[in-house]
C-alpha cells in the first residue's frame, strides 16, 4: 500500500507525525521500519555513545517503540538499500509535480491524495500478480488475519467516507 504525506520540510517532528499517520493508516501491524541515518530519524553518531545517550531517546525512535515497531537504520553511503522508497517517490513525482502546474501547496496535496488512492485501488502491479495493493492486502487478510489490527474491508474510501466529507476520522 502506498502512504504519502506533503511537508514542508524533514525533521523530527514531521517524520515522527509521519510515522503515526502511517500507523493509523494501513490495517495491519508494522512490526520494522527502514529509515537512512538521517537526523530526523536518529541521533547523529557522535552522540549516539556516550553517558547522555543511555537517556536519549530520538523522538522517532520514541514513537517506533510506542507501536511496537523495530527501528533499523541503513548503511552509511549505501543508498541503494532505499531503493524502493526512492521508486515510489519517482512515482509520485512523475504523476504530479512533473506533469501538473499547482498554485497551491493544497492542490498539491489534494491531487496527491487522489493519486495514492488510485493506485491502492485500481492499479495493478505484476510484483502482486497482477491485483491491487487493496486486493493484495485483502488476499493476505483472509490468510493471516492475525497480522492486522483491524478489517480492512470496513475501510474502502468513498463519497461518505468521513475523511471524503472533511469530517475527522
Amino acid at each position: 500500500m502506498a502512504f504519502a504525506k506533503l511537508e514542508t520540510e524533514a525533521n523530527r517532528d514531521t517524520a515522527s507525525d509521519f510515522l503515526r499517520a502511517l500507523v493509523a493508516f494501513v490495517p495491519y501491524k508494522i512490526h520494522t521500519a527502514l529509515t537512512d541515518n538521517g537526523v530526523q530519524f536518529c541521533h547523529a553518531p557522535r552522540n549516539r555513545s556516550g553517558p547522555t545517550a543511555l537517556y536519549s531517546r530520538h523522538m522517532f525512535d520514541r514513537v517506533c517503540h510506542d507501536h511496537g515497531i523495530a527501528h533499523c537504520l541503513t548503511k552509511p553511503n549505501h543508498p541503494w538499500t532505499n531503493g524502493q522508497v526512492e521508486r515510489m517517490n519517482r512515482t509520485i513525482k512523475d504523476a504530479t509535480v512533473k506533469r501538473y502546474h499547482y498554485d497551491t501547496h493544497e492542490q498539491l496535496r489534494a491531487h496527491l491524495q487522489l493519486f495514492v488512492d488510485a493506485y491502492n485501488h485500481a492499479r495493478r502491479l505484476k510484483t502482486l500478480r497482477g491485483l491491487t495493493p487493496y486486493e493484495h492486502v485483502l488476499q493476505v487478510w483472509t490468510k493471516q488475519p492475525k497480522r492486522f489490527k483491524l478489517d480492512p474491508s470496513h475501510h474502502i474510501p468513498g463519497p461518505y467516507s468521513p475523511a471524503r466529507a472533511g469530517l475527522p476520522a
